[in-house]
């Protein structure tokens, strides 16, 4: 017998958009739309601009399937635009999409929560200042050792991110970040696994141990092919890996996330402690993203992830 589909209203795959990962939000775009028209669904492509309320009108949209990475397709500017004009989407509502995209929140959010985040101070830009730190005495005071890890607060893909190994570097390094925002996070770099979570709904399908050939898993790791292995499941304690996927679950939650999202840790290598880096809402949805390998360990090929994340929002917010 043939499944049902979860809606036969007319569903746009939303995409591009202005954001820093346009590249990546076009690619996951294309394959959800080639796999929901797989499943039969009547299905249209949306490039996201500043016309999409136009577009979307044009186009009949009723419900819409989220492809969109970083900016204001994953800070909830585009959940509340949505929301605003009674279209039902997939993903994280507007508080959790933007509490999830600043790390400056969501990391105190885990705090409250007993979660395990890294030391970290925030450095924010100064007034007037043409984003860089405009005196020596600006720097911040950090009093945890080196190597510190600097990233801009709302960025993804690990955009604009440093590995500083020595303080004189400090200041190029949060120049780099201020560039993609007024707001950086200086945090103490802990040697260990990176783990990747998938979390579906209200369970965890999974997760992946990364091992990037670089110094780190840096844009260019992530999508450059060769350059990251990865391993599923994790080659990590089992105990530990229970514990992490427990804690993926936990942090979906704190957030208050609903829909597919990928919880990411650094388990350090000496304590075998899990830390929680970030919870990316709208995680890559091309056929070898991280989210589609995972599911595809637990037995759900892409497609049948793809319809399952429609089908969680038809019930969630239809």
């Amino acid at each position: 017998m043939t499944k049902a589909l979860a809606t036969k209203k007319r569903v746009g795959v939303l995409m591009g958009g202005l954001s820093a990962e346009r590249d990546i939000s076009i690619r996951s775009g294309l394959a959800v739309y080639q796999g929901l028209q797989e499943l039969g669904y009547n299905v249209v492509l949306v490039d996201v601009g500043k016309d999409i309320v136009d577009v979307i009108k044009k186009e009949k949209v009723k419900i819409a399937f989220l492809a969109l990475h970083g900016g204001t397709g994953e800070n909830g500017a585009m959940q509340g635009l949505l929301d605003v004009i009674g279209i039902p989407y997939t993903g994280s509502g507007v508080l959790a999409s933007a509490l999830a995209m600043d790390k400056e929140a969501s990391k105190k959010i885990f705090m409250y929560h007993g979660l395990n985040v890294a030391p970290f101070v925030v450095v924010n830009q100064p007034v007037g200042a043409r984003r860089r730190l405009a005196h020596a005495s600006e720097k911040p005071t950090i009093d945890f050792p080196l190597p510190w890890v600097v990233k801009p607060c709302t960025e993804g893909s690990s955009i604009g991110v440093s590995i500083v190994k020595e303080e004189s570097d400090l200041k190029a390094a949060v120049d780099k970040a201020f560039s993609f925002g007024p707001r950086v996070i200086v945090e103490k770099f802990i040697k260990g696994r990176e783990l990747h979570i998938a979390v579906l709904g209200d369970r965890v399908l999974g997760g992946v141990e990364v091992r990037p050939s670089l110094e780190f898993y840096n844009y260019e790791a992530k999508y450059t092919s060769g350059l990251t292995e990865y391993i599923i499941p994790p080659e990590i304690d089992e105990t530990v890996y229970e514990n992490t996927k427990s804690m993926a679950l936990k942090t979906f939650q704190a957030l208050g996330c609903s829909g597919a999202a990928r919880v990411d840790f650094i388990v350090e290598e000496n304590s075998n402690t899990p830390y929680v880096l970030e919870v990316n809402t709208l995680p890559g949805m091309t056929t070898t993203s991280l989210l589609p390998k995972i599911a595809g360990s637990a037995g759900m090929d892409f497609n049948a992830l793809i319809e399952e994340i429609l089908r969680l929002a038809v019930k969630e917010k239809e």
